[in-house]
């Protein structure tokens, strides 16, 4: 492993200087040639300055070393024997003592996982899913299992905007006829609330999560989630631009439009406190910290406040509307929904390896949260929805966010809390769980797999 020797190159070279000072006590020669190395401001004419002052601050120079000061100071060229052994600035103490310098111990890194300096193998035992000590740069033996095989997953699902064929979006959006205006504004509001969300997402990962989640193979699944964001956020705004959108309004929804300003600024509450450098796990009150952070992002952020704008675009893409863009939705639905199982699976780990974190008082502000959460959806819904629009209406919408979240409390341990609500919309299940279906305007295989990976069974 690598210590701070390897990254700091003045420490050895205090170590030798530290040595060379300690045999100057001995030797007045070496102590000579090390004066020499030391800076000195340029002496007045000779005849000014004090006898006391010019042998207090310049020293001979050895016999093989040019002067310092020009020859025109004879008063500078002492015979070698009456130089004083050592500089009058080091303390009699020091040398008398005539012992190195210890070496100086850099400060600890501002890390919540500082590896222990050791070469010792990892071991499955040694991993954890926070506050683990062990060398994170071995990945493997695998701990969690579930952790490499969703990066692998999410490496085969790859897609690129631009792949998509908006041409379609282009010509119904720029008609006159082609959409109502209910329709424009679910669009807008979407493509302006997905366009920042996304962008939360990924900032909350790589500021903090990455730096907290002391577990290798799950670092890798976080680093595969951060590029995927990126390419969702590079998705609507492909959209954005195709469309001709302002993209000063677009991207701006989130400061500007109540609905979307409250989704994020819900959001960013729970992220404030461990995207600072200085927070580091390791306390129960820094540990809620991550574990809330972790419900608000998993659970309600992507496990909540996503379903509504998919759902509306999706429908749209079942009417032949907006074909390319409900595509693009449809790539990034199933992205997120590998998301939210992951982050799912990692908050179980966290409670099942640090029991005491799940208390009452922790299980009560959870349930709150993905409550608050589905409030503040059901709001969005009834924002871009003031009339029934695409098959559905802001009603039918509330109890479908109501069935999402009985899933999210569940998923963590927690008593549904609407009873009897069902899915009123099967056909999203389908579109997120189907492996194998040409897509409803043949453009492409929906299981976007790229070809190293595909099954030909």
């Amino acid at each position: 492993m690598l210590s701070w020797d390897d990254y700091n190159e003045d420490d050895s070279t205090r170590d030798v200087k530290n040595a060379a000072a300690a045999k100057t006590i001995d030797e007045p020669q070496a102590a000579v040639e090390i004066q020499v190395e030391v800076p000195v401001a340029p002496a007045a004419p000779a005849a000014v300055i004090p006898e006391p002052q010019v042998q207090a601050s310049v020293a001979a120079p050895a016999p093989d070393v040019p002067p310092a000061t020009p020859p025109a100071q004879p008063m500078l060229e002492q015979p070698k024997a009456e130089q004083p052994a050592v500089a009058p600035t080091i303390p009699e103490a020091a040398v008398a003592e005539q012992a190195p310098m210890a070496p100086v111990v850099p400060p600890a890194l501002p890390s919540a996982h500082i590896e222990p300096e050791t070469t010792e193998r990892v071991t499955v035992d040694q991993k954890a899913m926070i506050n683990c000590r062990a060398d994170l740069n071995q990945l493997v033996p695998f701990k969690y299992d579930w952790a490499w095989q969703k990066y692998l997953d999410g490496c085969a699902n790859h897609w690129m905007p631009q792949e998509v064929n908006m041409t379609a979006d282009i010509a119904l959006w720029k008609s006159d006829s082609g959409l109502s205006d209910d329709e424009r504004i679910i669009i807008k509001r979407n493509l302006g609330f997905f366009s920042t969300a996304d962008s939360l997402v990924a900032n909350n990962l790589v500021l903090a999560i990455y730096r907290l989640i002391t577990n290798p193979e799950c670092r890798q699944y976080l680093l595969r989630q951060a590029f995927e964001e990126a390419i969702h956020t590079h998705a609507y705004q492909y959209c954005i631009e195709s469309l001709g959108m302002d993209e000063g309004e677009i991207f701006n929804m989130y400061h500007e439009i109540p609905c979307v300003a409250k989704k994020a600024s819900w959001a960013l509450q729970y992220t404030r406190e461990i995207n600072d450098p200085t927070f580091n796990t390791g306390t129960v009150e820094t540990d809620k910290a991550l574990l809330k952070n972790l419900i608000a992002y998993y659970c309600v952020l992507e496990g909540i406040f996503f379903y509504c704008g998919f759902t509306q675009i999706l429908s749209m893409g079942r009417r032949n509307k907006m074909t390319g863009t409900s595509e693009q939705f449809q790539y990034i639905l199933r992205d997120e929904s590998m998301h939210v199982n992951f982050g799912i699976d990692v908050i179980n780990q966290i409670k099942l390896e640090n029991p005491h974190l799940w208390d009452s008082e922790m299980q009560a502000l959870a349930r709150h949260m993905i409550l608050e959460g589905t409030d503040l959806e059901i709001a969005y819904a009834r924002d871009t929805m003031p009339r029934g629009v695409l098959g559905m209406n802001a009603n039918i919408m509330e109890e479908y966010l109501q069935f999402i979240a009985n899933r999210r409390l569940a998923q963590i341990g927690l008593g549904e809390q609407y009873a009897g609500v069902k899915n009123p919309f099967p056909w999203m299940s389908e579109i997120m769980d189907l492996k194998k279906e040409k897509n409803f305007f043949e453009t492409r295989v929906t299981d976007y797999q790229t070809g190293g990976a595909l099954s030909w069974d």
